[in-house]
């Protein structure tokens, strides 16, 4: 996997998933940029007008230790990926909604 990719992170020691742009991935850890998966309703209703802004993302480092498992975020047969689902939706693009102002630079364009 590498840095500007779409992923869904499953971690434990709290269980918690989250969905968004992984900025590093290292022996360390994981950093990502992006939402907890049981928030990413709301926060796509808000990036498809339909309700206010209460949520943004954010950036989070993951210790290796924590990482259960990490998915590249893809469409597949009739299952929708968390990305495509946000074009579909909120006619955007997802990486540039997840890596807005004040978000690190520090991942590319996959």
């Amino acid at each position: 996997m590498d840095a500007g990719e779409l992923v869904v992170v499953n971690c434990s020691g709290p269980r918690e998933k989250f969905w968004g742009v992984l900025l590093a991935l290292t022996a360390a850890g994981a950093t990502l940029r992006g939402v907890r998966l049981d928030a990413f309703e709301e926060w796509l209703r808000q990036h498809a007008g339909s309700g206010p802004a209460m949520i943004g993302p954010i950036t989070v480092f993951f210790p290796a230790h924590r990482l259960d498992r990490i998915e590249v975020d893809e469409s597949t047969g009739p299952v929708e990926g968390f990305g495509d689902r946000f074009r579909r939706v909120a006619r955007g693009d997802p990486r540039a909604a997840l890596l807005g102002a004040g978000a690190p630079d520090d991942a590319g364009d996959s």
